[in-house]
């Protein structure tokens, strides 16, 4: 396919996957304002509901149409140089891409509301999603066409982002209007990581910057695998893939955390009164005179057995 197919894959993903972040992260600009009757003039900022930043239709239906293109230009190449197993591999393709086609297509519909697709749930659209979502992990997770080829690394650790996908749709499906947003979220994030991860595939296997003594051997366009010189090359190779992976998630990680730090300062979330809580010195104040019920109770057990000690002796 080639590194540009890969950099326009995991660039289509990485858009797409900041655009489901901020839909998911887009509060009302103008946050209702109520008047507490304890405080009269201190005011408690409460969150509306959020507001869709618009639907990622078009960008999904715009990906998933060069995706079916490629694959049928990749299938026909297969079939001309007699590659039976490159032209299984881009029906594979052809049929995922299909489904997220037509995903996009009904969540138009459905969106602006035209003719008898206004009636259809909502939820119809996350389902779709999921099958997509689950079809393009039996995917990656079935394409071992060649099991000591470097490149199934790579598809399996590809196996993690699309794991998040498919979980933040099933959460979605279950979640209400307030947990809605968090489904979103975890879903972009994991589009954004099979974007970064598209493209760091596309320069490791057709730049040469994989590890040294490996190399790509195509037997068609859209077929190919890479190979190693030695077993100690194909250890390190593996393990250079994990290390890059493990690189691109913590990317995320630091991503994520400076994305919702500033939406949560920017927009503004609940802002609890304060004004019942004490210093933390008062508290500590107060615990000087604590004492334990039970000791207590033994200090009045110890008087009275002296005083009846006391007694009995004077008897």
């Amino acid at each position: 396919m080639g590194i540009l197919s890969y950099a326009v894959a995991g660039g289509g993903f990485a858009v797409i996957g900041a655009w489901e972040s901020l839909d998911s992260s887009n509060l009302d600009p103008n946050p209702s304002t109520g008047t507490a009757p304890s405080s009269p003039m201190t005011a408690q900022i409460t969150p509306s509901p959020p507001k869709s930043v618009g639907s990622s239709s078009v960008p999904v239906a715009l990906l998933s149409s060069l995706f079916i293109a490629n694959s049928i230009y990749s299938f026909f190449s297969s079939i001309g140089s007699s590659d039976r197993v490159g032209s299984m591999l881009q029906l594979q393709m052809l049929a995922v891409a299909a489904l997220f086609l037509v995903y996009a297509v009904v969540t138009h519909l459905v969106n602006s509301k035209n003719g008898g697709f206004a009636a259809l749930p909502s939820s119809i659209t996350s389902l779709l999603l999921l099958f997509g979502f689950i079809e393009e992990f039996l995917m990656f997770y079935l394409q071992k066409k060649d099991t000591s080829g470097i490149e199934n690394r790579y598809y399996d650790l590809m196996l993690v982002p699309i794991a998040v996908c498919v979980f933040s749709t099933v959460f979605e499906l279950k979640s209400d209007a307030t947990t809605h947003r968090f489904a979103k979220l975890g879903r972009g994030i994991g589009l954004i990581l099979q974007g970064t991860w598209f493209l760091q595939m596309g320069i490791s296997f057709f730049t040469g910057l994989i590890t040294n003594n490996c190399s790509c051997h195509e037997k068609s366009r859209g077929n190919f695998t890479i190979k190693c010189k030695g077993h100690g090359d194909y250890h390190r190779a593996k393990a250079i893939a994990t290390l890059q992976f493990n690189c691109h998630l913590a990317l995320m990680v630091v991503l994520a955390t400076a994305l919702f730090s500033v939406v949560a300062n920017k927009k503004g979330y609940l802002r609890e009164d304060h004004s019942k809580y004490r210093p933390l010195g008062a508290e500590m104040e107060n615990l000087s005179n604590f004492t334990l019920d039970s000791d207590e109770e033994d200090s009045n057990v110890a008087k009275e057995t002296a005083l009846n000690g006391i007694i009995t002796s004077h008897a």
